[in-house]
């Protein structure tokens, strides 16, 4: 569901987007009208151009390209944050937000989160884990300023299924922050096994290290450093020990990207190459026979086997995504490729059947383009995807 990156929009040249969605619908989160699973990407027709998109568990939050917040799919806790608590098959605008102008957003489970250009943080949706950040356990169902940030500037949220991360930029530097369910460790707050907090505490570890890019997915948090590494907390991969402060993978590679599932993690580094820890259920491990034993980091804690993605041999990637059990990648020439759980046709490849390696989706279009450019998007049981194709400017 979260990718540690941020998607923006082109300023300097006019667009024609195209927008597919697939996977669970049930709870109108495909935006397509219908209640119902797709198994093929389906082309949508939507009164406006998506800038960044963010999925949840089954929720769609999106950002246009004129700066207005829409949101769509399971509403039963007030995540779609448009002051009522019922479910939506087709988008509608979070009216809240026309005298701001967000930047950045985040969708978790049942609970959404906001950025504003001027810094601010806003959640809604269910707060009953403190996920909310507001000091209590109460849910909302339109969007809430964070008080504890009204004097900081915050960069980005990233909420995950029972908690969230915030990343804010100040006189110190760049500093974590956690708050929600803290169980398995995944707020980072200290060593000891904490239930949950309900406002932002500093996570530990990144005193001497500068993030630029943080994810939250099911009970895992991860950050990115400026020089490419990446930290995990939280829910151990493939049954290993629980993180309960940041540990920093042992790897000589440079990361640019990373996208996290549920039990498993997606890394992109510069040269376009994917790599992945965890992730044995439903296939969603590129090569089952390449799992190996999870080797000591320290005394405390281990890591899971960083294996390389197959079947991508000369294939260079841009762009990962994970939902909870599937995931999703974009190639240099516009493929999009996906593998793992495929129960609800969350893999867009006409069936229900789980897949080990990435296979090509076919999105029934004929453009091809130089000028074209692709986003993958994974919730947790659904995907989409967007063509946007630059056009010449009209004088």
């Amino acid at each position: 569901m979260e990718e540690i990156d941020v998607i923006q929009s082109s300023e300097s040249k006019e667009e024609e987007q195209r927008v597919w969605s697939w996977g669970a619908g049930t709870d109108g989160q495909l935006g397509t009208g219908c209640l119902q699973d797709e198994l093929s990407p389906q082309l949508l027709h939507l009164p406006f151009s998506i800038s960044t998109l963010a999925c949840g568990g089954a929720h769609v939050l999106a950002l246009t390209s004129c700066g207005r917040v829409f949101s769509w799919g399971r509403g039963t806790s007030g995540q779609l944050g448009r002051g009522d608590m019922v479910n939506s098959s087709y988008p509608k605008p979070i009216s809240f937000f026309d005298g701001y102008s967000v930047t950045q957003l985040s969708a978790g489970w049942s609970h959404s989160g906001f950025v504003s250009d001027s810094g601010c943080l806003f959640t809604c949706g269910d707060g009953s884990f403190g996920q909310l950040g507001h000091g209590d356990y109460s849910s909302h169902c339109s969007p809430v300023k964070v008080s504890y940030f009204t004097n900081n500037n915050v960069q980005q949220i990233a909420c995950g299924m029972r908690h969230s991360l915030v990343l804010l930029k100040d006189c110190l530097g760049n500093q974590v922050y956690g708050f929600g369910s803290g169980k398995r460790g995944q707020l980072g707050i200290s060593k000891d096994k904490i239930r949950s907090v309900s406002l932002p505490q500093v996570t530990n570890g990144f005193e001497d290290v500068e993030i630029v890019g943080i994810s939250a997915n099911g009970d895992h948090s991860a950050s990115l450093s400026a020089n490419g590494h990446l930290y995990t907390w939280g829910k151990g991969f493939n049954k290993t020990s629980n993180s309960y402060i940041p540990q920093c993978l042992s790897s000589s590679l440079c990361f640019s990207k990373t996208a996290l599932g549920w039990n498993h993690t997606l890394l992109l580094t510069g040269d376009g190459e994917v790599f992945m820890l965890g992730g044995s259920n439903h296939g969603v491990l590129s090569d089952p026979e390449k799992m190996s034993p999870a080797k000591p980091l320290s005394e405390n804690s281990n890591e899971a086997a960083l294996e390389k993605v197959s079947g991508l041999d000369d294939t260079k990637v841009v762009q990962i995504a994970a939902g909870a059990e599937h995931s999703a990648l974009v190639t240099d020439n516009g493929i999009i490729m996906t593998w793992g759980w495929g129960e609800h046709g969350q893999l867009g490849l006409g069936n229900t059947s789980d897949q080990t390696k990435p296979k090509a989706v076919s999105l029934d279009d004929e453009v091809q383009s130089n000028d074209a450019s692709f986003q993958v998007y994974c919730g947790s049981g659904f995907t989409y995807a967007i063509r946007t194709l630059s056009l010449p400017s009209q004088t």
